[in-house]
């Protein structure tokens, strides 16, 4: 796990792979961002709107994720979604498909900010794709509130690596340990994201999914905040050689973790 430190927001450009944005698309959007607003301080300015009420949610003033808001005749999964940047989000949907994966929307053009798609990997894990338009947005990491890594929960590591290595060219980079299937996913040698296999310690009502970490300053008074707000500790404070951190639901049940950094 380490901190991306290139530009934030989905108006940028990356290196195509480089994870760029995370967004949720939830049922009840004002309830949500009552809960985020509380817990990481956000705000909300309207956006893009082609799949609906969407909001940028915006720390300082700068953007940091976004959330819209579900069709009602919708009952999909409520989750975290990490978006990969992309040079040209067609030729990639195109990779995807190729690969074995599955092009769930899109690609479309989101009003003037750039061009996405929303797709699954082989195993059914959803990720989102991103080509940023010509303007530059704003950066904002490595403070409490921001996104911090993104890290694909599955079975195991090494058949879906390969999706991922063809679609985005990452590198591979093993932790080596007898009891711990995990990998680094890499771009010219800097970790950008993490594949986890769990083999059968996945939920039986869900497949493999992509989790989101999100930086705080105090582990203890967040987990308060997610319970006091509604939310649910599901993996309780641990010690970590990134931190210390956790794992909670928001009231709609979206799985995210959060990190407290070394002191």
């Amino acid at each position: 796990m380490t901190e991306a430190r290139e530009p934030a927001g989905p108006h940028a450009r990356r290196v195509p792979g480089t994870p760029c944005w995370v967004s949720l698309m939830v049922h009840a959007l004002d309830a949500t961002e009552e809960f985020y607003g509380e817990l990481f301080g956000w705000e909300f300015l309207p956006g893009p709107q082609q799949l609906g009420p969407y909001v940028r949610a915006l720390l300082d003033g700068r953007e940091v994720a976004g959330m819209g808001q579900l069709p009602a005749d919708r009952r999909l999964p409520v989750a975290w979604t990490p978006y990969f940047a992309s040079e040209d989000v067609d030729r990639t949907a195109d990779t995807v498909r190729l690969c074995g994966g599955t092009l769930a929307v899109g690609p479309l053009d989101a009003a003037e900010a750039g061009r996405m798609a929303i797709a699954s990997d082989p195993s059914g894990a959803v990720f989102g794709i991103w080509q940023g338009s010509a303007h530059l947005g704003t950066s904002i990491t490595g403070v409490p509130g921001t996104p911090v890594w993104n890290e694909l929960v599955t079975y195991e590591t090494e058949s879906v690596a390969k999706f991922y290595r063809s679609v985005f060219g990452y590198e591979e980079e093993p932790v080596v340990s007898a009891d711990f299937d995990y990998l680094t996913l890499c771009l010219d040698g800097r970790p950008v994201a993490g594949l986890h296999g769990v083999g059968h310690g996945l939920p039986r009502d869900r497949g493999p999914y992509w989790r989101t970490y999100f930086e705080v300053a105090d582990l203890a008074e967040t987990l308060r905040q997610v319970t006091g707000l509604g939310g649910r500790i599901l993996k309780p404070a641990h010690d970590s050689p990134h931190g210390r951190l956790a794992t909670v639901a928001d009231p709609e049940g979206a799985e995210l973790s959060v990190v407290q950094g070394p002191r």
